[in-house]
C-alpha cells in the first residue's frame, strides 16, 4: 500500500505522490467534482501575476496550477519534491522550468521571487511553519503570498456531508480511477486533521508574513489564503 501516515515523513510523502502522478490531474479532477477547476482560477486572480514577476508555485506537481501563471506572462518556476511528478509534469509542459525542492529548503537565494504560492500542499510539509518561513525567505519585500488549502466547511449540517465523503465516498472513488488509491486515504486523513480558516492564518502569521485574511471557496471546503512579507 502506497500512503503516506500523519507524521508526514519527507521519504514517504514523496513516494506517493510518485505513485500517484500517472494519473494525478484526471483524479482530482474527478474527486473535486471539476471544482478544482475554480479553484485554480481564484489562486490566479488572487496572486494577480504580472508581466515579467517571478512567481514560484510550490507543490506545483505536474504544472498544472503553474501553467495559467506562464499564460498571464510571469515567469514561473514549478517546485515539487515528487520526481515523479515533476518527470510527468516536464513530459506534458518541456517549456516550464520545472525544479526539484523540499518546502523546508527550497533551492532558491534569499528574496528571489515577487509572489509565492502553494497549493493543496502545505499541509503535506512536514513542518508546514518552517515551509510558511522559507516561502517568506525566497519573497522580496512587499511580496505577496496565496495558499490555496482544504479547509473546514463553515455550514455544520454540509460540514458533517462532506466529512461522511472524505471517509466514506473517497476511497471507493480513488480506487476507479487513480492510480495508487490506497494514497488518497491519506488525504481525506489529512484534511481531517488540517487547521480550520483561523488556525491557518495563525500558522501564517507565526512564520513572519504580514495581514493574513482569507475568503472561503465552496462553502468552506477550500480557504484561499494571503500575505504579504
Amino acid at each position: 500500500m502506497v500512503r503516506a501516515e500523519l507524521d508526514k515523513q519527507p521519504s514517504d510523502v514523496r513516494r506517493m505522490f510518485d505513485s500517484v502522478a500517472r494519473r494525478y490531474d484526471v483524479t482530482n479532477d474527478v474527486l473535486s467534482l471539476g471544482q478544482d477547476r475554480n479553484w485554480r482560477k481564484a489562486v490566479i486572480a488572487a496572486v494577480d501575476p504580472q508581466p515579467g514577476e517571478r512567481v514560484l508555485d510550490l507543490a506545483a506537481g505536474t504544472g498544472t496550477s503553474s501553467q495559467p501563471f506562464a499564460d498571464r506572462g510571469a515567469a514561473v518556476v514549478p517546485c515539487d519534491f515528487s520526481l515523479g511528478m515533476l518527470q510527468v509534469g516536464k513530459k506534458a509542459k518541456p517549456h516550464l522550468p520545472f525544479t526539484a525542492g523540499d518546502g523546508t529548503q527550497l533551492p532558491f537565494a534569499d528574496e528571489t521571487f515577487d509572489a509565492v504560492t502553494i497549493s493543496f500542499g502545505l499541509r503535506n510539509i512536514v513542518d508546514p511553519e518552517a515551509g510558511l518561513r522559507e516561502l517568506r525567505r525566497v519573497t522580496r519585500p512587499g511580496g505577496r503570498l496565496v495558499v490555496c488549502e482544504f479547509s473546514h466547511p463553515t455550514w455544520s449540517p454540509f460540514r458533517t456531508v462532506y466529512l461522511e465523503y472524505l471517509m466514506k465516498a473517497l476511497p471507493p472513488i480513488a480506487r476507479a480511477v487513480s492510480s495508487a488509491p490506497d494514497a488518497y486515504v491519506y488525504l481525506a486523513e489529512s484534511i481531517r486533521a488540517w487547521p480550520d480558516q483561523r488556525g491557518l492564518a495563525a500558522l501564517i502569521a507565526g512564520a513572519g508574513w504580514d495581514a493574513p485574511q482569507w475568503r472561503d471557496l465552496s462553502g468552506g471546503i477550500v480557504a484561499l489564503h494571503r500575505a504579504t512579507r
